[in-house]
């Protein structure tokens, strides 16, 4: 069988690449101008103007009775847009939500969403819908001859290219679209403010920005939360078209509950409730105890703080900070618009004005011009008029007797082809009643009325101000008051997981095999706990469960737990092996745990020790930190807390009785490291373990401390501190004979000490 050959007669051939790209560059300029973007003229798109041109066809005004959606939709979609019903009423619900639109177009009557739902509108079949009263503000100059009409889809009807705003409607309800490669979103702004920058910028066409501010502070949005964006990021974001704007919930304080009275703009208060009621069930929100939604036609959403010691602020911060809360929301903002030239361009602020003005300042010409032209043609038809009254007896035989009383018309009288047809038009009764009174008055208006719009036209100056006028006009009518407050707040901060624990008092537990475990309240006699076969009472410290504890070991190494990651004491403890990246013979020796800016002693049983912070020992990471450099078979002692930095004094003992007194200051103050010789211990001997430190203490000028040595004790008082005072690095006095073998040293607090101190199980610090 022969191949059948394929004829190119008549076909155009190009390469696949440069079709490819022309049918995509065409698409994509069909989607940005069709369909995404918005014009600058009326700030609509296309599919919006079609909706709002087609209500007011269909007599849908604003004082009209409500019609069914469904029948707008179809009116909408068979004549100007031939696309999906769900688009269509989709954009008209959005037009018609109050909590959408700052100044909505659309009157609904029905289920139109709810702030929470904004989704969960009735179908069109069932909603009714009609204009609303600031929808004028885009059609009442429509009849006006202002605006160009070009066909529909099929050609079988006309459509308005843009409608003549009356306002910059681009600024007032903003907008937002994603195109190809482009997308836009423009935040709403006060129609009041917008007018009058608007007047400002017909007085000053080079107005800055700054100058500009002075009465668009910023957007206005459908809510009553905050914007907490400054000044700068208002006026960068004006200067360039790009930027973004934050807003924070507003509340108030009512009988010890949190009213959040405000949410950010497209915020859904329902899931906020449920997102923070999953946090409280995490115990992630302590600071609460309930929360209720009360919400009706405002927003009322109601925090019970769990005590009134509760920072309310600190608190409310916190909850701005957690970004997916929504609490504190930060919107892109890109004003990407076509321009008069119908290119999508990002503008300025001055850009917008100055261009919107120059389309406003046309259709205000373009309306004058065809009044005009109206009253022109009207006064062509009186002069006619009047000659047909000077000749009323010859006008009626004409028309009479004639076989073409037009042209005899026109010849006779000097008419011209309009005048004779509208003398013909009119009924003989008419003609005959034709007032010569009434004629002149009429005519005299006209003249009155195209002087006065003839002066307009060549008045720059009284033009100017016939559009400032209409501008202020139009904002006193359909504007109002801002609602979105500008206002400079802090920064929020999370506060910090440690710190959203609950604060109680709990004493931790360290045994010697290293296990550990929390208890609750304040433990007397840790000791008497039960503790596994082998094991015992090691150490323990008094701390709150949203602390850290830190272990110091064998290798002077650091590592840190929060205190609320330990179990209950309930048990026996957990390992700290499980939980701390121990080396192989590394034993834990001790615990403490305090407030990170509180200052300690560290010292070695070989001599040496040094000053730092609490702070200075934390270490998050599982393998922990090094923190003291430990010499030859020297063993790590236990911190001791400074509470006087500059006063305080150490009194440190060896096994061998030899006492030292020094000044803490005269140690050097080292976040990690060795330190300095605290008592002079000779190296072999230390290495030795012939000679080692047995205990140390720090105490103020009006401490006692007493020295135990088996059963026997020695108090050493205030006054006989100086007998064992030195400079550090000292040998130390050596102790009386019988006391030389020390077991361990006690301070004795001075009464003021003792009573100053708070109890260890009272918490009188506020929460957060």
């Amino acid at each position: 069988m022969d191949e059948k050959k394929m004829s190119y007669e008549g076909v155009e051939l190009l390469p696949l690449e440069n079709f490819t790209e022309s049918a995509y560059l065409n698409y994509a300029m069909a989607v940005i101008r069709d369909r995404a973007l918005p014009h600058i003229t009326d700030g609509l798109k296309p599919v919006q103007r079609r909706i709002i041109y087609a209500m007011n066809r269909l007599g849908l005004s604003a004082t009209s009775k409500f019609m069914k959606s469904a029948r707008t939709v179809g009116d909408v979609m068979g004549k100007y847009h031939p696309h999906g019903d769900s688009s269509c009423y989709g954009a008209m619900v959005l037009m018609a939500q109050d909590f959408s639109y700052r100044y909505p177009l659309v009157d609904g009557q029905g289920n139109w969403g709810h702030p929470d739902t904004p989704n969960s509108f009735a179908a069109m079949r069932y909603t009714e819908s009609r204009l609303s009263k600031f929808s004028e503000v885009l059609l009442s100059e429509l009849g006006s001859g202002c605006t160009e009409y070009v066909p529909n889809f099929d050609g079988s009807i006309q459509e308005p290219k843009y409608l003549p705003a009356r306002l910059p409607h681009i600024l007032l309800n903003g907008t937002s679209g994603i195109a190809v490669g482009m997308a836009t979103n423009i935040p709403p702004h006060n129609a009041v403010e917008v007018a009058n920058a608007c007047v400002h910028m017909l007085e000053n066409p080079k107005a800055t920005v700054d100058d500009l501010m002075q009465f668009i502070k910023g957007p206005d949005y459908p809510t009553e939360a905050e914007i907490i964006s400054t000044p700068a990021e208002i006026k960068k974001l004006y200067e360039t078209g790009k930027g973004t704007i934050r807003m924070r919930a507003v509340y108030k304080v009512e009988k010890g509950e949190i009213i959040i009275t405000a949410l950010p703009y497209q915020t859904r208060g329902a899931e906020i409730v449920l997102k923070i009621a999953e946090l409280m069930n995490a115990k992630k929100l302590p600071m609460l105890s309930n929360i209720r939604d009360e919400t009706s036609d405002t927003c009322r959403i109601v925090l019970v703080p769990k005590s009134n010691r509760v920072d309310v602020d600190k608190m409310m911060s916190h909850l701005f900070a957690l970004p997916k809360l929504d609490l504190e929301k930060t919107y892109a903002i890109n004003i990407n618009i076509l321009g008069l030239d119908g290119n999508p361009v990002v503008k300025s602020l001055p850009q917008i004005l100055t261009e919107w003005l120059k389309f406003r300042c046309d259709t205000v010409k373009r309306r004058i011009t065809t009044k005009l032209d109206k009253i022109n043609a009207r006064l062509h038809l009186i002069d006619g008029l009047f000659i047909a009254f000077l000749n009323l007896d010859e006008v009626i035989r004409i028309v009479r007797e004639e076989e073409k009383p037009k042209q005899v018309l026109m010849e006779k009288f000097k008419l011209s082809d309009q005048q004779a047809e509208y003398i013909l038009e009119t009924k003989l009764r008419q003609l005959a009643r034709i007032s010569e009174m009434a004629l002149t008055s009429e005519k005299n208006d006209l003249e009155k009325q195209k002087s006065e719009l003839n002066a307009l036209l060549d008045s720059p100056t009284k033009f100017k101000n016939l559009v400032k006028k209409e501008l202020k006009a139009t904002a006193a009518e359909y504007g109002d008051e801002r609602r979105s407050p500008i206002v400079e707040r802090e920064v929020a901060q999370v506060i910090s997981e440690r710190d959203l624990t609950p604060a109680e008092p709990v004493t931790v537990v360290l045994s010697k095999m290293g296990w550990v475990r929390a208890a609750k309240g304040y433990l007397e006699n840790p000791e008497t706990l039960s503790y596994k076969q082998g094991d015992e009472y090691l150490d323990s410290v008094f701390c709150k469960s949203n602390m850290p504890a830190v272990f110091l070991s064998s290798k002077g190494k650091a590592y840190t737990l929060d205190v609320s990651s330990m179990p209950s004491a309930r048990g026996q403890g957990e390992p700290l092996t499980s939980k701390l990246g121990l080396e192989a013979g590394e034993i834990v020796e001790t615990v403490i745990s305090s407030a990170e800016d509180d200052y300690y002693l560290i010292g070695t049983d070989a001599g040496y020790g040094f000053v730092c912070t609490f702070a200075d020992m934390l270490s998050y990471t599982m393998n922990g930190k090094s923190f003291i450099n430990l010499t030859e078979n020297a063993k790590v002692l236990k911190p001791v807390r400074i509470d006087n930095l500059e006063n305080s004094l150490c009194l440190i003992v060896s096994n061998i009785g030899k006492m030292l007194v020094f000044k803490v200051s005269e140690l050097p103050r080292l976040s990690k490291g060795k330190g300095n010789r605290m008592i002079n211990i000779p190296t072999d001997r230390a290495q030795n373990r012939e000679e080692y430190v047995v205990d140390y203490t720090v105490l103020t000028p009006n401490d006692s401390a007493v020295i135990y040595a088996g059963k026997r004790h020695l108090t050493v008082t205030p006054s006989e501190i100086d007998t064992y005072q030195n400079t550090r690095g000292r040998r130390g006095i050596t102790l009386p004979r019988g006391l030389q073998k020390v077991s361990y040293i006690e301070k004795v607090q001075s009464k003021t000490e003792v009573e100053s101190e708070p109890e260890k199980t009272q918490d009188t610090e506020k929460e957060f």
